[in-house]
């Protein structure tokens, strides 16, 4: 048992996503940008941990997006905000949240 589930189990934190939120397809970049791409302004969404590791990290479990990830942080923050988001980790939950970013300007792409 990972040490996420266990603080998960002790917090009872293993519940569904809230109600405002809505699971995003994480499985690529490609994907997860089509994804954010149809958030209203005011909306959140969520991938996995795993997928958000998948796609932006290179370290473990235990590690990605921690004290010691900051190339994988970078890399996630950079990404949501090339797609005018901003990006939150509940690791209790395991899930990395998205949420659209009014302040925003759309960025020039190359």
């Amino acid at each position: 048992m990972g040490i996420m589930s266990l603080i998960g189990r002790l917090f009872g934190a293993d519940a569904a996503a809230p109600s405002d939120a809505t699971k995003l397809d994480g499985t690529t970049y490609a994907a997860l940008a089509h994804a954010l791409s149809a958030l209203s302004p005011d909306e959140r969404g969520w991938i996995t941990f795993a997928e958000a590791r998948n796609l932006f990290s290179t370290k473990g479990d235990q590690y990605a997006f921690g004290e010691t990830d900051e190339d994988g942080r970078k890399s996630i923050e950079s990404f949501a905000a090339q797609h005018q988001s901003v990006i939150n980790f509940m690791p209790v939950e395991e899930r990395a949240y998205f949420a659209r970013d009014p302040t925003a300007q759309d960025q020039p792409r190359s």
